[in-house]
């Protein structure tokens, strides 16, 4: 194991950030995993689920058995993780720019795309590596003069190179889902039953140039500029895997969840050894733009009727809100059939406020797709 760190722009005197690094495998390996934890940094099961995989990648790497290279971030997100208001700890939005620190990765493509033409033949090998040093190259042309930015640029840099990005992330209370593209779906569909995925969500772009887009996204638009004149393949397929709720840090969770990854990388010859037959699908992917937000329509008591992880169809109740002055009570109702995989942490819900997902089956939604 390699343990590399890479400082961060400190914001004032007297501050030091850094990006902590850890790699196995060969070198030289033809294959590349990312993996990095807690990205939005009040959500650690992903950190628990990083630092579980680290022990059993030393284990492997000890043995011989890892035929792939790995890089893991623990700790993707020190910024946030130091974001502590009254004993609460707000992880998510970047208090300096209120930024989501899932947002707004630098799109390189323009960059890469620029004189490509001339250098790409007809070896998808040779492009592929091409791609990957004009990725890299731009990225490393770009000075940040934030520590926001800096985090950034320092994860894009220490993933770009990768055939796989495994983003581990985790919703308020929620079951097993994950979000990933269309293309890399055949990719990441045996995670996902490895996993346990009770909602697979796909989507190319999701609107938000989110992390692990931000790579995939790259190979989009070249494949569409150039791709019917040279063979393009997909770089990088990358997975955000939401590790259940913000609650769930456990080492029987964390366990599975990283053996998970392991039986992947198994299943894809990455990892010496036989991979665990496939478990079945727990349920079907659907596209992203069919995912429903439900809202609060007023404010008052949220009390749920269902618990995540059911199937529910069209005008099941879901939950109610109670306003205790007026008597008021406003039913939330499923907005179509499908899986309900996740819900709100609150009881005090706010007129307007996001109370649960369902991962429906009728694609109506464009443009921006995430949450906020």
């Amino acid at each position: 194991m390699e343990h590399q760190k890479h400082p961060l722009i400190s914001p004032v005197p007297g501050t030091e950030r850094y990006i902590d690094s850890f790699h196995f495998g060969p070198a030289d390996a033809e294959r590349h995993l990312y993996v990095q934890g807690a990205l939005h940094a009040d959500e650690l099961p992903g950190m628990l689920v990083a630092w579980t995989l680290k022990q059993r990648l030393a284990e492997l790497e000890a043995q011989g058995q890892l035929a792939c290279r790995v890089t893991l971030v623990p700790v993707a997100n020190p910024v946030g993780l130091d974001q502590q208001l009254m004993d609460t700890p707000l992880g998510r939005y970047d208090f300096e720019s209120l930024t989501n620190f899932n947002r707004r990765y630098v799109n390189v493509a323009d960059s890469i795309a620029d004189g490509l033409e001339t250098a790409l033949n007809d070896n998808i090998a040779h492009n592929r590596d091409l791609i990957r040093d004009r990725f890299e190259a731009a990225l490393a042309s770009i000075t940040p003069t934030t520590t926001l930015e800096s985090m950034q640029l320092t994860l894009q840099r220490l993933a770009c190179r990768a055939d796989f990005v495994l983003d581990l992330h985790c919703d308020f209370d929620a079951v097993e889902h994950l979000y990933t593209t269309p293309a890399a779906w055949p990719v990441f569909e045996p995670l996902a039953r490895y996993f346990g995925a009770k909602a697979s969500m796909l989507a190319t772009d999701s609107g938000g140039q989110s992390f692990d887009e931000c790579f995939t996204l790259v190979w989009e638009q070249l494949r569409q500029t150039f791709g019917e004149r040279f063979p393009l393949d997909y770089g990088c397929q990358s997975v955000t895997l939401e590790l259940r709720g913000q609650c769930d840090v456990d080492h029987a969770l964390a366990g599975h969840d990283a053996q998970a990854i392991i039986d992947w990388l198994r299943h894809l010859g990455l990892v010496a050894g036989e991979a665990p037959a496939l478990p079945e699908l727990a349920y079907p992917a659907t596209e992203l733009a069919a995912m429903d937000f439900l809202h609060a329509p007023i404010g008052g008591l949220l009390v749920f009727h269902a618990e995540p992880g059911i199937e529910v169809v069209a005008g099941q109740l879901i939950a109610e809100i109670i306003d205790p002055i007026s008597d008021r009570v406003e039913p939330v109702h499923a907005s179509q059939a499908g899986m309900f995989y996740a819900r709100s942490q609150r009881r005090m819900a706010t007129a307007g406020m996001i109370v649960a997902d369902i991962a429906g089956h009728h694609s109506h939604r464009s443009g921006y797709l995430l949450a906020p």
